[in-house]
């Protein structure tokens, strides 16, 4: 049988090597050691709070692996009177089976909401209760349905995430890895969209169109970016490399990679050397920054 896999273009490959120098790492030395902190904190939980370990098992403890324990905590969440669990989780499986990316990326989601996320003092919390990452990780599922012809099943799972989750994430969008959405609530994701590696996403976001037109209409947001909450990214627009887009903010053009842009339309207020998303910074420069080279 032939190989059905996407083979990457040359944007595609420039892309991956923006996130390689953000990231500074590959995803399976990253996967290794958050499964075991996530095992070591359940544990730990289970001890301090007894009550919880029923649940702890059936989500984590039990599992010999970090996919079998992402299935059932998604395939619990996703079910419904009518699609049961035991449908979702084959779904699931398929998808994570075929293509182990999937959970790659989803531990590299996982790493880096402990690492950007104040709230999440280890995996247990963002694994089990953030809906921003569970989310996400629905969305990689049912990607890979869009992808296999699965359709009608990927849109099935598109509207059980938007409704338990409150998020809205076109099954044909494209999401890297090491991606934090924070908070998640009203996150609207276009069909044409690209979101990179090492983005951080708040709650209230929109990578949409701007009107009816059809065909390739939606934002590409490069690797490091930072999307504050409430801002409004619309067209087939290019977000550049370690770009910050200051909260509430609705943007109509290209940003230019390193700047920071706030307001309604969008203009540069100024300019960064770093990642944003990393830092999580969402303050934004003086009034002469605006002017400054990015080189400085």
């Amino acid at each position: 049988m032939d190989d059905q896999r996407h083979r990457p273009s040359s944007a595609e490959e420039a892309a991956a090597g923006e996130a390689a120098a953000i990231l500074g790492a590959e995803p399976e030395p990253c996967g290794k050691r958050v499964w075991h902190d996530l095992l070591a904190e359940a544990r730990q939980i289970a001890e301090t709070e007894p009550h919880l370990l029923r649940f702890l098992d059936r989500y984590i403890l039990r599992h010999n692996n970090f996919i079998d324990a992402l299935t059932a905590v998604l395939a619990a969440k996703l079910a419904d009177p009518i699609v049961e669990e035991h449908a979702i989780r084959r779904q699931i499986r398929d998808a994570l089976g075929d293509d182990p990316t999937i959970a790659d990326f989803a531990l590299c989601d996982l790493h880096a909401t402990c690492e950007r996320d104040p709230a999440a003092a280890g995996p247990v919390a963002p694994f089990l209760y953030f809906k921003g990452f569970q989310g996400l990780q629905s969305h990689r599922v049912a990607h890979w349905l869009w992808q296999h012809g699965r359709r009608h099943t990927a849109l099935y799972l598109q509207s059980r995430v938007s409704q338990i989750f409150a998020m809205d994430i076109h099954p044909a969008a494209r999401i890297g890895r090491g991606v934090l959405v924070d908070h998640a609530t009203g996150l609207v994701i276009g069909e044409t969209a690209v979101v990179g590696d090492a983005v951080s996403i708040l709650q209230e976001v929109t990578l949409g169109g701007t009107g009816k037109e059809c065909g390739d209409r939606h934002p590409k947001v490069h690797a490091g970016v930072l999307i504050g909450a409430g801002a409004k990214l619309l067209g087939n627009i290019e977000i550049g490399i370690c770009a910050k887009i200051g909260a509430g903010s609705v943007v109509l053009k290209n940003v230019p990679a390193h700047a920071t842009v706030a307001g309604i339309p969008a203009r540069v207020v100024g300019w960064g050397r770093s990642a944003p998303a990393l830092s999580m910074d969402h303050s934004l420069p003086g009034r002469r920054a605006a002017a400054e080279s990015p080189r400085g």
